[in-house]
């Protein structure tokens, strides 16, 4: 892929998807063009690096296209398949299989007749994994996480959640209720006066506090025996998304929950199958069959869409049958030596990464619009990662995002760790061309960006 050398105007270096999230005037149609105007200048550019597709499957290296159908391929580190299992060859067969017994379509929601026999026992083994629980299935990751909230809470109830929760939380806090309570980042004093403030003043209404087991934005993880203590405390109910680390991450694969002999201490686990188990869906798992059979009902997520197919629920339980046995240990040990390996050469190279070892790596870059030039130039140079910047992290808190596979093998992490220093040194000395008469707005990729807490 060729790097455009135009000059780029200032206006495809600032702004931001927030700036055009509430667009103004009487005709719902013709007022959103402000943000097509500003995403083609950036996609002009060469600078809009979202919408990619994948031209081959999404393993260590693949060949992809950009949302303009130009072509390019490298070393991936943008898809979301920690252990590898989606190319996995009994994942595979497993998907023959299901759809040469049911064809792939479940064609029902799940309350009037879209379970299959593959979903009943997803179900069960699920169940299993995660200490008899009792499990929901909804058809994605964001359905489950939407669901979670948005089944439980009511008018008057209230929601405590870190202010970096997934946008599925947030989304389901804001149809339920009015009372929607952020605290910072893992910040347990904050959320303490949170609790405390709310139950002063109302002894009667449910209070949710919701958490992730892994942020995956900052790798970085809650203290989850503290929360569960606090919401003793204060008659609260704890939910943890534990969509990223679930299966990649810990000995039995039961994640930073397990890391902390936590699985006990969620009323609410949620989860997703896109990161780990090779396809997409989601689950709830609550303690009892009364609280389950209210959410297959109550939350619109589960009642209201068709159910799993059943090559989803055939493929995941596969999966969750490797992830649960030695092979699976196997694919996780490699899976951290490859995230252990990758941040120590970042750092012998002079990049930061942020958070705690996790298949996410992010990569500090600071402002959008070294960012954007970086972005550009690691994708020239045969690197594939996602730039995340404002609103998804904080205003000049930019970076790359590494998603990291059991797959990847030393040349590989070594390969795109060169290529990535290379690209971020070109995008700050362009930046800064493109600013000589502010050469302040620069940084150099190993400098502190403007993020904050």
């Amino acid at each position: 892929m060729t790097t455009n050398t135009q000059a780029v105007p200032e206006a495809a270096l600032t702004g931001s998807l927030r700036d055009y999230r509430a667009p103004a005037g009487p005709n719902l149609i013709s007022r959103v063009a402000s943000f097509y105007d500003w995403q083609n200048l950036r996609r002009e550019h060469d600078l809009w690096p979202y919408a990619r597709s994948t031209s081959t499957a999404p393993q260590a290296r693949c060949e992809a296209k950009s949302d303009t159908g130009a072509s390019f391929s490298g070393i991936n580190f943008a898809s979301q398949d920690y252990l590898s299992l989606s190319s996995h060859p009994a994942i595979k067969q497993t998907a023959i299989d299901a759809i040469n017994q049911y064809g792939v379509h479940s064609a029902g929601s799940a309350a009037l007749l879209g379970n299959t026999a593959n979903s009943l026992l997803l179900e069960q083994g699920l169940s299993s994994f995660l200490g008899d629980r009792e499990i929901v299935l909804y058809p994605t990751g964001w359905a489950a996480g939407y669901g979670s909230v948005q089944g439980f809470v009511r008018a008057n109830d209230h929601v405590v959640m870190d202010i970096l929760a997934h946008s599925c939380l947030q989304e389901g806090a804001k149809a339920a209720t009015q009372n929607i309570h952020y605290h910072g980042h893992l910040n347990l004093d904050a959320l303490t006066r949170k609790l405390e403030r709310i139950r002063n003043n109302d002894k009667e209404n449910g209070i949710l506090v919701v958490t992730e087991s892994l942020f995956s934005m900052h790798s970085d993880t809650p203290d989850l025996g503290a929360m569960r203590a606090l919401c003793d405390r204060y008659n609260a109910t704890l939910l943890v998304d534990c969509a990223h680390d679930l299966g990649s991450i810990g000995d039995d694969g039961l994640g930073h929950m397990g890391l902390q002999n936590m699985v006990d201490a969620a009323d609410i686990i949620i989860g997703s199958f896109s990161k780990t188990f090779a396809s997409n869906g989601g689950f709830i798992a609550v303690r009892d069959k009364a609280t389950a059979e209210y959410l297959k009902y109550y939350s619109a997520t589960h009642t209201f869409s068709n159910a799993l197919s059943p090559v989803q629920a055939a493929t995941v339980l596969t999966a969750l049958n490797i992830v649960r046995s030695e092979e699976g240990r196997v694919l996780r040990r490699k899976l951290m030596d490859n995230i252990l390996y990758l941040r120590a050469e970042m750092t012998k190279a002079g990049l930061e990464t942020l958070g705690d070892p996790s298949p996410i790596v992010p990569v500090r870059l600071g402002l959008e619009g070294v960012g954007r030039f970086a972005s550009r130039h690691l994708m020239a140079l045969g690197g594939i990662a996602n730039l995340v910047e404002y609103p998804a992290v904080p205003q000049g808190g930019a970076r790359f995002r590494f998603q990291v596979m059991a797959s990847h093998t030393k040349e590989d992490i070594d390969q795109v760790v060169a290529v990535l220093a290379k690209a971020m040194h070109d995008a700050d000395i362009e930046y800064r061309l493109g600013h000589e008469g502010n050469p302040s707005t620069g940084r150099s990729p190993s400098s502190p960006s403007a993020e904050v807490a």
